[in-house]
């Protein structure tokens, strides 16, 4: 078995590609630097990441492939998921040596988790569209804080910024300690170690001090319209989780009312008891 070693970054993985071809040797594992290692190892390879050789592999993968698959390769790094450096290499592999586009060949299993990686991250895209929920501070900023499963966050800051491009905003990965603020001229990342004097980087809520005036009149008013919209006979929990996953509840204005909650756990224990 041979293993390679890596900074885990993508220009990482795009070096461990050309050292691969360079050594004539493909890895059957690459691990992160400091991760256990297998037992049985042939063989391990210390990738030194080189920006020269990932844009050799990068400007290489633009003539087999197409802009849109080029993405997909960019948006599946961001799916953080434990074979994700691994089945990317292999997909840029066979991309390298097919004598023609691989992107449509389903029956390739390789192809196949490599597709429906990208979906997962896609669709946790659409998501945070659909549900990031902004909350107004005095300063006339507007926070939102989410927590996703995979790191589509930077997918979704241009939509945002051509979105509310009249409007200072931030927005927060909780889970991952980084996000971006928008200034009304450019977005820029930001990362803030959560104390006392920010628990709203940590917890994804303003306290009532640093809101709006208006902020607390309008989350009601949010809240009142969610719940008149609302027909109680059709609630559908099941399905409902299936629609909004549960894990973005605590920072949907909509979710944390009391009235939400205790209708939806009493729906579900019906639906428990029925079934």
């Amino acid at each position: 078995m041979v293993v390679f070693l890596f900074d885990n970054t993508f220009e990482g993985l795009l070096t461990a590609v050309f050292d691969a071809y360079a050594r004539r040797t493909f890895p059957h594992m690459l691990l992160t630097e400091g991760t256990p290692q297998p037992l049985f190892i042939d063989e391990t390879f210390q990738v030194i990441t080189d920006r020269e050789k990932a844009g050799r592999v990068w400007r290489g993968l633009q003539k087999k492939l197409s802009p849109t698959a080029m993405n997909c390769i960019a948006q599946c790094w961001l799916a953080e998921e434990a074979d994700t450096p691994i089945l990317i290499f292999r997909y840029i592999c066979q991309a390298i040596d097919a004598p023609r586009s691989i992107e449509t060949d389903f029956g390739n299993p390789v192809v196949l988790a490599f597709t429906r990686m990208w979906k997962r991250v896609n669709q946790e895209y659409y998501r945070l569209l659909q549900f990031i929920r902004f909350q107004k501070a005095a300063d006339g900023t507007y926070f939102a804080a989410v927590e996703p499963e995979k790191n589509a966050l930077p997918l979704t800051i241009g939509h945002f910024k051509d979105r509310f491009a009249d409007q200072r905003w931030v927005i927060y990965d909780i889970r991952r300690s980084y996000g971006f603020y928008y200034d009304l001229k450019e977005v820029r990342e930001i990362r803030f170690e959560g104390n006392g004097q920010a628990a709203h980087f940590v917890t994804g809520r303003l306290d009532e001090a640093l809101m709006d005036k208006d902020e607390q009149l309008f989350q009601t008013l949010w809240r009142t319209y969610f719940k008149t919209v609302s027909i109680k006979e059709r609630l559908n929990p099941r399905k409902q989780r299936n629609d909004m996953p549960v894990r973005y509840w605590k920072h949907m204005t909509e979710c944390n009312d009391k009235p939400f909650k205790q209708a939806t756990r009493k729906s579900s224990r019906r639906n428990t008891s029925g079934a």
